[in-house]
């Protein structure tokens, strides 16, 4: 499961080394323009979550990934093959919404076997070897780049889509029974969408991890231009990225060990409140220093920030998932794709943002704590009269 995950961040975080590359090389309209390599394949990943993870009810959950990493090597072919920019946005968002199957199957696999803090401790684990991912992938890209063309690195990716797949079909068994698996119906499968839409605390922590993660996804859109170019840092980007990825992975290990102790919604409100302090207080600092303080400030203040994200990142999937019960597939297809198109356009309008100061991240972080946290209350609240989520198919009743 962590190695599936993982091929998300490997196909975003080893692109960053190469983003001001491909922009020149592809004919990008503009600067910021690069920054849509990466929304580009989040958005496929967005809507690809919407059929694989329903359609895993209807026929198990390993033949959708299979057709994922079919779509993702496909993908990857038409990126590495691109002669203009258009075209690469187009194998990007091919790549993303091929990943979408193991990335949304593997947590409606997880939530077949567990459930509430036993389900936060487990994606805790996995979350932590999934930042192994990003503190690799950009000194990845950054060899590729050292020794070949940035196209490369795509076949770096056909490679590791193959190795998922043997290891996926030799140590993963079925996790959902022919006998449970339930015959596509239109009217069935909008009535299950629409119990997972109409489920307040679910909903209300899927927006919340939405909000939350948009300026995490700004930071990335927008890293190389900020480390590579309004800080110079050159060839050690990849050395501060893995740091600072360090600090998220650190933060999951933490949460693993407190969760079940001090439970989901206290520590994620603990790390929203001081996220949202520590960037008030920093954009004060950056906005005296007009926008651009000392880079030894900036990086401190991200490691902070990303501490608290990596507590957030840990819990916000599993609170939104623990109400759906039955409806695990479903449930796990609206919360992640929801919650990441919620992202992308917080990010997205983020990243688009850029002018060449850090003010735009920051104010960006300290905005999305601030409604973060009425919205996480809220939600908290309707925990305690859920509502009815039993699967409405004959073969649930």
């Amino acid at each position: 499961m962590a190695l599936m995950t993982s091929l998300v961040a490997l196909a975003i975080d080893a692109m960053l080394p190469a983003l001001a590359q491909i922009g020149t090389d592809l004919g990008a309209p503009h600067e910021n323009a690069a920054q849509w390599v990466v929304t580009a394949l989040l958005a496929g990943m967005a809507l690809g979550q919407l059929v694989f993870g329903p359609l895993s009810d209807n026929i198990g959950r390993k033949p959708p990934v299979y057709v994922g990493l079919g779509l993702f090597a496909l993908g990857c072919l038409v990126s590495l093959l691109a002669t203009g920019f258009p075209v690469m946005l187009a194998g990007r968002f091919l790549q993303g919404l091929g990943v979408a199957a193991p990335r949304s199957v593997s947590i409606a696999l997880i939530r077949d076997l567990h459930a509430g803090r036993d389900m936060a401790r487990i994606m805790s684990w996995i979350m932590s070897v999934f930042i192994l991912v990003p503190i690799v992938a950009p000194a990845l890209g950054q060899t590729i780049l050292a020794v070949a063309h940035w196209r490369a690195i795509f076949g770096v990716f056909l490679v590791l889509a193959l190795v998922i797949f043997v290891w996926f079909e030799m140590r993963q068994p079925e996790t959902l029974p022919a006998g449970e698996r339930q015959p596509f119906d239109p009217r069935r499968t909008l009535a299950r969408f629409g119990q997972v839409l109409l489920n307040r605390p679910a909903m209300g922590f899927t927006l919340t991890a939405g909000l939350a993660s948009g300026p995490f996804i700004a930071y990335l859109s927008t890293a190389q231009q900020l480390f590579q170019g309004a800080y110079d840092t050159g060839n050690r980007f990849a050395l501060w990225f893995a740091l600072l990825a360090a600090s998220i992975g650190s933060a999951s290990l933490v949460n693993g060990r407190l969760v079940v102790r001090l439970g989901m919604v206290r520590l994620s409100t603990l790390a929203l409140r001081i996220l949202g302090t520590l960037s008030a207080a920093f954009g004060v600092y950056a906005w005296l220093d007009g926008g651009h303080p000392p880079f030894v400030s900036f990086f401190l203040y991200l490691f902070g920030a990303f501490f608290c994200m990596g507590i957030l990142f840990g819990n916000m999937n599993s609170l939104a998932m623990e109400p759906l019960g039955a409806l695990a597939g479903v449930g796990a297809s609206v919360v992640t794709s929801l919650s990441l198109f919620v992202s992308i356009l917080v990010g997205g309008w983020i990243g688009q943002s850029y002018d060449g100061t850090v003010l735009p991240l920051v104010i960006g972080f300290a905005a999305a704590s601030a409604v973060c946290l009425p919205l996480m209350a809220w939600s908290d609240r309707g925990r305690l009269t859920p509502p009815d989520t039993t699967d409405p198919s004959p073969a649930r009743r």
